[in-house]
C-alpha cells in the first residue's frame, strides 16, 4: 500500500474517489447507485417544475402588465433555489434507497484496491444483507435527526444564529457525510456502528476533511447527482488505506 494514500487527506480522498468511479470493472456498479440517484433527483426536480409553473401562472395573473418583467427575473431564481434545496434533500433518501448497491460498489472498490475478495459477497450477498442494510440507514437517521434538529435550532437564537450556527451546521453537516459514506465499507466487516463512529473520530481530521469536501459538492446542482458513487469510492479507499484492522470488529447493528 503506497505512503503517499496514507498522507493523503480528506478531499484527496475524493478526488481519488472521482478516478475510480471510471474504471472499466467498476464502472457498472457505480451505474446503479448513479441511476437510482438521477431517477429519484429527475422525476422530484419535474414534479416540483410543474408546481412552480402553475404557481407562476397564477402569480402572473394577478400582478399589473407593467410588472410582468418580473417573472423573467424570479424564474432563474426559482429554478437555482429548487435545485440546491432538494438537491440537498432528495440525497438522504437516494441514499437509503440504493443503500444495498452502495454495500455492493463498496465492496468491488476493496477488491479493486486490495485484490482480496470480501468472505461473504456477490449479489446472493446482496439479497441476504438488504434487511440488515436498510436496517443500518434506519439507525443512521437515528443518530441524524436529533442532532440535526438541535442544529437547527441554534439558527432561532438572536446573534448566535447569525454568526456561529452556519458554521456548526456545516461542521455536523461534514460529519455526517463522512458517516454516511465511509458506512457501507464498514458496514461490509460487519463493523459495529458506534465502533465506526469512534474510529472515524480518532483522525478527526482525515474524517472532517473528507465529509466536508463531499458537503461542498453536494450542495452544486449536477455536479451532487454524481457525489454518491464518488463519495463511496472515496470512502472505500479511505477505509482501505486507514482501517482494514478493524477487519473482525463485531457484528453489525
Amino acid at each position: 500500500m503506497s505512503a503517499t494514500y496514507h498522507t493523503a487527506s480528506g478531499p484527496q480522498y475524493l478526488l481519488r474517489g472521482w478516478s475510480l468511479i471510471w474504471e472499466r470493472d467498476l464502472r457498472f456498479f457505480v451505474l446503479i447507485p448513479l441511476a437510482v440517484n438521477l431517477l429519484l433527483f429527475g422525476g422530484a426536480f419535474y414534479w416540483f417544475y410543474l408546481q412552480l409553473e402553475q404557481l407562476f401562472s397564477w402569480f402572473e395573473g394577478t400582478i399589473p402588465d407593467y410588472l410582468q418583467w418580473l417573472s423573467y427575473l424570479l424564474w432563474p431564481l426559482a429554478i437555482v433555489t429548487i435545485a440546491v434545496v432538494f438537491s440537498l434533500i432528495f440525497t438522504s433518501f437516494a441514499n437509503l434507497l440504493a443503500a444495498p448497491f452502495n454495500g455492493l460498489l463498496a465492496e468491488r472498490v476493496e477488491l479493486k484496491l486490495t485484490g482480496k475478495k470480501l468472505p461473504d459477497s456477490g449479489w446472493s450477498a446482496l439479497v441476504r444483507d438488504t434487511p440488515r442494510m436498510l436496517g443500518r440507514e434506519v439507525r443512521k437517521m437515528t443518530y441524524y435527526l436529533p442532532r440535526a434538529i438541535g442544529c437547527l435550532l441554534l439558527f432561532l437564537l438572536p446573534a448566535f444564529g447569525q454568526t456561529l450556527a452556519p458554521l456548526i451546521w456545516f461542521a455536523f453537516s461534514a460529519w455526517m457525510m463522512a458517516i454516511q459514506y465511509c458506512d457501507y465499507p464498514f458496514d461490509n466487516h460487519k463493523v459495529d456502528f458506534d465502533l465506526m463512529r469512534r474510529s472515524l473520530a480518532e483522525k478527526r481530521r482525515l474524517t472532517w476533511g473528507f465529509g466536508a469536501s463531499v458537503t461542498l459538492c453536494s450542495g452544486l446542482p449536477f455536479i451532487n447527482l454524481l457525489i454518491m458513487p464518488v463519495a463511496i469510492c472515496g470512502a472505500t479507499a479511505l477505509w482501505v488505506d486507514h482501517y482494514t484492522q478493524l477487519r473482525t470488529g463485531p457484528v453489525s447493528r
